[in-house]
């Protein structure tokens, strides 16, 4: 009996990997826009099982924990518009958890969000928005 490609969970998802790949496009991006800034990158893709965190920055004393929203359109709206409140909490978590883990003390903590938009054949924007949670 033939078995469809489909049914194999080794066959690739092409959009699936598409978004992978815009999404570390992103990341790059806003980590070379953030320290070209003046801050520092100290992580990047950092896991747990609670979820990941994008980017985890020096900004002078403050720990700055990024999540990097990466689009080709409008279509679906703007990047940034894909962080809501629940999503700010949650990276507000991590960002706790990260910081017992690597035992830091920062004198502060912000939680940033950056969108990147990256339309086919035309200049990549950037928004940084600081503070969200």
């Amino acid at each position: 009996m033939a078995r469809s490609a489909a049914a194999s969970p080794f066959t690739p998802d092409p959009a699936a990997e598409r978004r992978r790949l815009l999404g570390q496009r992103g990341e790059s991006i806003a980590a070379r826009h953030l320290t070209r800034q003046g801050m520092v990158l100290l992580d990047r893709n950092w896991r747990c099982e609670m979820g990941e965190i994008d980017l985890v920055l020096r900004d002078g004393q403050v720990l700055v924990i990024c999540e990097v929203k990466t689009r080709t359109s409008l279509d679906y709206g703007s990047p940034l518009e894909a962080v809501n409140q629940a999503k700010a909490d949650r990276l507000t978590r991590l960002a706790y958890r990260w910081l017992r883990e690597h035992d830091c003390h920062p004198s502060d903590l912000r939680v940033d969000v950056v969108g990147v938009l990256v339309p086919p054949g035309r200049p990549v924007e950037i928004e940084h928005v600081t503070g969200i949670g």
